[in-house]
């Protein structure tokens, strides 16, 4: 497995030439069914669901696929072991294209206090074992997983099986708390500083050599203007080797018009990064259907101000005191809305989520792959844990929400979202399926990733150069996550 990946790296190294600039080309789309089941086990069979795409992870070095679920179906509400998948995909070492996904490994996160839980943190001002994962790296050094956290927000280091490792320190800033410093982690009641309720470590990134971890906020904080009129948004650079942060910089989003957010973050070398920014439109179980947005901008740190002590200003005003933000390229590097799976009906999803740069191909150039959180294709009643299925037709656009597994008291779901008093009997349910996870794969182009560097945990042996013969090993390399 790991010899493969090897072998793939010395071929690329032998690729000559600089293309020039363009933008990554749409290859192909791969549905996953809804209904798709891990290897967890779990007696609840909602949480069998597959979890889908809350983020996507691909180690070159050993040529290893990872999907983190999220906190699971009752959106904090209902148990559920928190988990991170591995995967295959066969990828076409031509074009790119992908093909064949299927989930090889469950590992479920462990900890003093037992396993990680979804469930929303009780009593509210203690943490626990409550866990809300959105980002996930693997450290090329030691090869632990980095999982990022919504709740905390935190950053957390696992062992291979899953065992907590340690829990990261994080900043007293992003705590979120009321004005006498109490947090309530569960949400936002009574806070007025802090993270954002369910908006805390969205994105995760690690630099090639492993020092340094880049964990960012999903919106502005409650005391940096929110949901209304906030734009900055902070990445909090944390040193691996203390678990401490030593840096916090400032990313100024698009408009803050229809719940912008950013959902994913991936390093291209120590100093340059791909932000995935989304709004919440598009099909979802709950969603409005209106002008989907999913956008992915290239970014640079360099020269970027340190902003742990400074104040982030409304609605995209100057920093004061002449601190600089992050440096973003005016136009997006990749618009995921522009290129959609015709199973899907030619819609865009709502929840372009995670976000990998996998390997490399026989010319030289990467896969991208992109993917989407279904929220397990269940919605429920708020305040409650009624829980319904969510179905789509992608034929007509229609959704639907039925009691759980079964066509029965079914109702329209409007396009704003709203639940509809209109009712769908049983015989009209035809076309009907529980919304399905998607994975998106494009092709880098010219110098798209020019200054990609793989995260690499040994240099490469001098051997390899003389024992790659042609592109007969190049393509053993390309089927993602085999041993």
């Amino acid at each position: 497995m790991k010899s493969r990946s090897l072998a793939a790296a010395v071929a690329l190294a032998l690729t000559s030439g600089t293309p020039a600039m363009a933008t990554p080309d749409f290859v192909n789309g791969l549905t996953v069914p809804a209904s798709t089941t891990d290897l967890s086990g779990d007696p609840n069979s909602i949480n069998q669901r597959l979890g889908m795409f809350s983020d996507i992870y691909y180690d070159p070095n050993r040529n290893e696929w990872w999907a983190l679920s999220d906190r699971g179906a009752g959106g904090g509400t209902l148990p559920y072991d928190t988990r991170v998948q591995r995967f295959t995909i066969d990828v076409n070492p031509t074009t790119g294209g992908i093909s064949n996904f299927q989930v090889v490994q469950t590992v479920e996160f462990t900890g003093p206090l037992g396993n990680f839980n979804g469930l929303a943190p009780s009593p509210t001002n203690v943490l626990g074992k409550a866990l809300d994962p959105e980002g996930f790296v693997v450290n090329p050094k030691t090869g632990r997983f980095l999982v990022s956290d919504e709740y905390g927000p935190s950053l957390y280091e696992f062992n291979r099986d899953g065992t907590l490792a340690r829990t990261f320190t994080t900043p007293a800033n992003l705590i979120p708390r009321n004005d006498g410093g109490t947090p309530n982690f569960a949400d936002n009641t009574g806070n007025t500083k802090g993270r954002n309720t369910n908006r805390g470590f969205e994105g995760l990134a690690i630099s090639p050599d492993g020092k340094f971890a880049y964990a960012m906020l999903q919106s502005p904080m409650l005391d940096e203007f929110g949901l209304t009129t906030g734009r900055y948004n902070r990445i909090v650079k944390f040193d691996i080797a203390t678990g401490l942060a030593v840096a916090q910089y400032a990313y100024l989003m698009e408009g803050s018009s229809q719940g912008r957010g950013i959902s994913a973050l991936v390093a291209l070398n120590d100093h340059e990064f791909l932000v995935l920014e989304r709004n919440n439109r598009g099909v979802g179980v709950a969603s409005d259907l209106s002008s989907p947005n999913k956008k992915v901008f290239k970014i640079d740190i360099t020269g970027a101000s340190d902003v742990t002590d400074t104040p982030l200003p409304d609605n995209g005003a100057p920093l004061p005191n002449g601190k600089v933000p992050v440096t973003k390229t005016a136009t997006p590097f990749l618009s995921l809305d522009a290129s959609t799976i015709a199973a899907f009906g030619g819609r865009v999803p709502e929840k372009m989520e995670g976000l990998a740069i996998g390997p490399r191909l026989a010319d030289g150039q990467y896969l991208i792959l992109a993917g989407t959180d279904n929220d397990f294709s269940v919605t429920q009643i708020a305040g409650s844990t009624t829980q319904f299925d969510v179905y789509y037709n992608p034929t007509t656009g229609a959704r639907i929400q039925c009691d759980l597994g079964s066509f029965n008291n079914c109702h329209v779901i409007n396009s704003d979202g709203t639940l509809s008093n209109t009712s769908v009997p049983g015989d009209a349910t035809s076309g009907f399926a529980l919304i399905p996870g998607l994975l998106y794969a494009f092709k880098s182009t010219g110098s798209d990733l020019a200054s990609f560097v793989a995260p690499s945990a040994v240099p490469l042996p001098a051997t390899w150069l003389m024992l790659v013969a042609g592109l007969g090993v190049v393509r053993l390399a390309m089927r993602g996550g085999k041993a």
